[in-house]
This record gives C-alpha cells, structure tokens and sequence, in this order.
C-alpha cells in the first residue's frame, strides 16, 4: 500500500498503537478514572499546542507561547485583586496583542517567524520577570477561589479544565472549517503565491492566525497560575516542546496547509500516552526532553511536504 495513502491515519493509528502498548504494560492505565485525570492534567499543553496549530497551519511557528503563558501567570498574580474575573480578559489581550505583534513582524518587516516570535518571546518573559521582581509570587486563595473556583472541581465525573478544552476546540474547529477566515488559512497554508494570485489578504490572514496563538497561550498561562496558586517567570518551561510535538505528530507539517486543530486533539493525547509510558518506565526529565526531541525529528520527517522544499538551499 502506498505510504503516502497512509500519512493521513499515522496520527490515529501511533495513538491506538501506543496506548495498547503502555495498557499492556500497566493495565492501570485503561482506568476510566485514572484516564480522566490524565487527560485533565494536559488540558494547559493542549490549549497551547491548540493555538499553535494555527500558526503552523500556515507554515509559519510561534516560538513565543511557553514564554506568554509565563508572562500570563505573572499578570493574573498580580492583578486578580485589582480586576478580579476581569483579569482573564486582561490575559487574553495581552497574549493576543503579543502575537499579533509576531505577526505583524512576520508580515510587514518580513522576519521570519521562528526569529519574530522568538523575540517577543523574550519580550514576553522579561515583562514577567519585571512584574514579578524576578520572584515566584502567590495568589491569594479567597481571591482565586471567588474569581476562578469555576475552573476546577468536577461536573457528573467530568473535571471542568476538561469542558473547557472542548469548549475551545469547538471553537478552534469552527474557525478551522466553517469560516471564510478557515478558507483563507488552509489557502495559505498550501500555497501563500497561490492564495494572494486568488485575493486572499494573506498578511492578515496571518497576522490573525498568530493572535490566537497567542491567546491561546494565555488561557494555558491563566490555567496554570490559578491551577498552582501563583505566578512566575518560569511556571510554564518546558511545554514549548511539548507543544511542538503535539501539533506535529498530530498530522500538521511545518510546510502548512493539512491538519488541523482535530489532528493536534489526537497528537497531545499521544504526547500524553508517551509521558505516561515513562513515568511507569521510571525516566528521569532530563532523558524525557532528550525522547520528546527524537520524537520531533520523526514527526517533521513523516509529515513535511518536501515538494514545498524544491529549490531550496541547505
């Protein structure tokens, strides 16, 4: 059978495979409760790897979303007395003006994005550290409760981080494919000479695409700090990667233009999958990133389209 008829269903099919493998291994894991937390426990990693999907959707990359959602932390830290609920909306701004930002830089300055969104990554994190004094700073447990205690908890056994990923993945999915905006991202995605010969106004196309990454990475950000209590500068290291991981072994290539936020649902549960398999198998975090690097390479070289490569230079 011809691979190439097989690249849409590896996604699934490396999910299934995995999970009978780690089930296998520790019958434990199919424990409906057990499995539920779980997943409950990535709902940060997949709203950031959520948003991220649409940046690289159009062939571009947000290396700015681990340091917003650490900047977020620290603005609703800081903030949740003076704006109360409000503070979210205080968070959403401020990722999406971040990201578009990136966008903009990308567009109209022509940098390219893993060095545009690189910068205001840094720029995310010093705002951060200058909040914070360069400290870890806790909320105040009445206030966080009064504002956010709707975020956690459970609902007939069903933890409410969890609806609300579905409730952004809808969205993200109606945006994808039941939108002109969607239309207009797969065009670009495919082929950007093609989408402006067609009338597409690209540069907002991606200007927009990068804003909701960045949100996104500020709803991760607000997840995190209200689910630890507290705000800091490097709350969320580490999910940068994942988050990669999670698009791209999903089916979304670097190259754009297939995929979709369905496939980075599919994707952050095989990140999951593999996480669980090296905490039974006792791997310290260091050789974790090392795993999830590999893990990288092969998801870039099973996924990119190499005919949008012809002709360039290595």
């Amino acid at each position: 059978m011809d691979i190439e008829r097989l690249k849409p269903h590896f996604p699934w099919i490396t999910l299934v495979v995995l999970g009978t493998l780690v089930g296998i291994a520790n019958p434990s894991f199919f424990d409906p409760g057990s499995l539920i937390l779980l997943i409950a426990d990535i709902v940060p990693l997949f709203i950031m790897a959520l948003g991220m999907t649409f940046a690289i959707y159009i062939g571009g990359i947000d290396l700015s979303v681990q340091q917003i959602a650490n900047m977020v932390t620290v603005i609703a830290t800081v903030y949740l007395a003076q704006f109360g609920v409000g503070v979210a909306l205080l968070a959403l701004l401020a990722g999406g003006i971040f990201g578009m930002v990136s966008g903009y830089v990308t567009t109209r300055l022509y940098v390219p994005s893993f060095v545009s969104t690189l910068a205001m990554g840094f720029v995310a994190l010093s705002v951060a550290k200058w909040l914070s004094g360069q400290r870890a700073l806790y909320m105040d447990a009445t206030l966080r409760d009064a504002s956010f205690a709707w975020m956690f908890g459970n609902t007939a056994g069903v933890p409410h981080e969890l609806a609300i990923a579905m409730v952004l993945l809808a969205l993200a999915w109606f945006l994808q494919t039941r939108t002109t905006f969607g239309r207009s991202l797969k065009a670009v995605g495919a082929g950007e000479l093609a989408a402006v010969a067609s009338g597409v106004n690209v540069d907002r196309v991606k200007i927009i695409a990068f804003g909701i990454s960045g949100a996104f990475a500020a709803i991760a950000g607000l997840i995190f700090s209200v689910k630890l209590s507290g705000g800091d500068a490097n709350l969320a290291n580490g999910f940068l990667l994942l988050a990669i991981v999670a698009v791209l072994v999903g089916g979304t290539p670097l190259t754009g233009g297939v995929g979709g936020v369905l496939n980075t649902a599919i994707g952050t549960l095989i990140v999951m999958v593999i996480r669980a398999a090296m905490v039974y198998l006792e791997v310290d975090a260091t050789q974790q990133q090392m795993i999830f690097g590999l893990v990288l390479i092969v998801a870039i070289a099973l996924t990119i389209d190499r005919s949008k490569l012809r002709g360039v230079v290595k």
